[in-house]
């Protein structure tokens, strides 16, 4: 129950990267803006994520997050290498594990960890294959679960990574805009995957012989279309409308956008909003509501954030 952008040039009227995301959660569910210096860690020393602990690295990233109140991980976040990330939820053919890393741990990690787009990607996979994910996603509903996709992005380019369970593919946006929401989008088209990607496929009974791999299609627990009406369909028309001249102030009016749902209301809620401009030759700049509605609240520029 998110929605996540990115726009590239062409499609930005300054030559920047504009990434933006409402993140929807449970109504009342406390989420803070929380700034995290970067740390030298000793060697062996391990972290604590939400349910599990994993080994810590040697150096993290300064990062800047939309972090729910009883988790560690974010929602979404930037770090003071320009890298951005947002995450949603989908749900696969895959049941949800038992507790491990949620996807929200995986964003905080990447931007942890990573000093570019595709470094955070690789970390994200690296654990994502190692740890799995898993584990109640609200604070008082443990049935509540889902597996994750994330758009990852700095200056240069930016990833949609889509997983179910351990299994993964990527695909590269070099430039234009995309949109994900909360389901499998990535068709036969991707630059990446995991090395076990056929297999699984013919695990689940799928043929991938002599064919490209279509990821929605074998995994996916929903349409592989985006059903008319929905936020990922008004999300894509709302970024080509503008395509050439998306500023940070429209991506904020399409988080505000209240006939597609985009902005909710109700059980669940549009509970914090982002937006960053990462521009060329220059230091990014997030603004960030960290209460209910965009449609009600201002954006805040975070400028005591290091770059």
């Amino acid at each position: 129950m998110c929605d996540t952008f990115i726009a590239l040039p062409p499609a930005t009227k300054d030559g920047t990267v504009i990434f933006a995301k409402n993140s929807d959660r449970p109504a009342g569910e406390g989420q803070g803006v929380r700034i995290y210096p970067g740390t030298f860690h000793t060697a062996g020393a391990v972290l604590q994520c939400t349910y599990i602990e994993i080994p810590e690295v040697e150096r993290t990233h300064t990062v800047l997050l939309s972090q729910i109140d009883w988790m560690w991980g974010a929602e979404m976040g930037a770090n003071e290498c320009g890298v951005v990330i947002g995450n949603e939820a989908v749900w696969t053919r895959f049941r949800p594990g038992p507790p491990a890393l949620l996807g929200m741990d995986l964003v905080r990690l990447g931007l942890e960890r990573g000093a570019t787009a595709r470094e955070a990607l690789e970390v994200i996979v690296s654990l994502l294959e190692r740890f799995g994910q898993g584990g109640p996603c609200a604070e008082n509903d443990p049935g509540f679960a889902y597996n994750n996709s994330f758009l990852i992005a700095d200056l240069h380019e930016a990833w949609v990574l889509e997983t179910a369970s351990r299994v993964w593919v990527a695909e590269r946006v070099s430039e234009g805009v995309r949109n994900i929401s909360n389901r499998l989008s990535i068709r036969s088209r991707h630059d990446l995957s995991c090395q076990n990607l056929a297999h699984e496929v013919r695990r689940l009974g799928h043929s991938c012989d002599n064919e490209p791999i279509d990821f929605a299609a074998c995994f996916s627990a929903a349409p592989v279309e985006p059903e008319p009406g929905s936020r990922e369909e008004w999300g894509a028309r709302l970024l080509a409308q503008n395509d050439g001249s998306i500023t940070p102030e429209l991506m904020m009016e399409v988080l505000r956008h209240h006939e597609s749902g985009i902005c909710m209301h109700g059980g669940f809620e549009t509970t914090a909003s982002m937006v960053s401009r990462l521009p060329p030759g220059g230091d990014p700049t997030h603004w960030l509501i960290d209460k209910p509605n965009p449609c009600r609240a201002s954006f805040r520029c975070i400028d005591d954030f290091p770059n």
